[in-house]
């Protein structure tokens, strides 16, 4: 079985090319705009095996999101990876202490977010 990802960037560019990155190597990809459009994905179509979270996004924030969803049964133990262009310490240990999993910096290059996203799904 595939594994499943929820990409949550308000850009939709950003969105298109994660997706083709991803299913690519077979992963099977749902995409959300915002927080909120993600919380609404995964009560309609279940719970991704990983979350892939932009930092920076209008009504509702990956931190924000990401808090949330570690607030949550079904989601709180759901790998996260935070993607921002804030590459500052601060902002890294922002995005870990909200409960993220890995925080990549973009741009993201392909070989580093499959490596990542294989290690937090435990798989070769």
């Amino acid at each position: 079985m595939e594994p499943s990802v929820l990409i949550v960037d308000d850009e939709p560019m950003t969105r298109d090319l994660i997706r083709l990155m991803l299913e690519r190597v077979g992963f099977t990809v749902r995409e959300a705009e915002d927080g909120i459009d993600a919380l609404r994905k995964v009560e309609s179509g279940g719970v991704p095996d990983v979350f892939i979270l932009d930092v920076m996004m209008p009504n509702m924030d990956g931190l924000t999101l990401c808090r949330e969803l570690r607030q949550h049964e079904g989601t709180a133990e759901t790998p996260v990876i935070m993607l921002s262009a804030k590459t500052a310490q601060a902002a890294v240990k922002e995005g870990l202490d909200a409960g993220a999993t890995k925080y990549l910096t973009k741009p993201i290059a392909r070989a580093e977010l499959i490596a990542n996203l294989k290690s937090v799904l435990g798989i070769q």
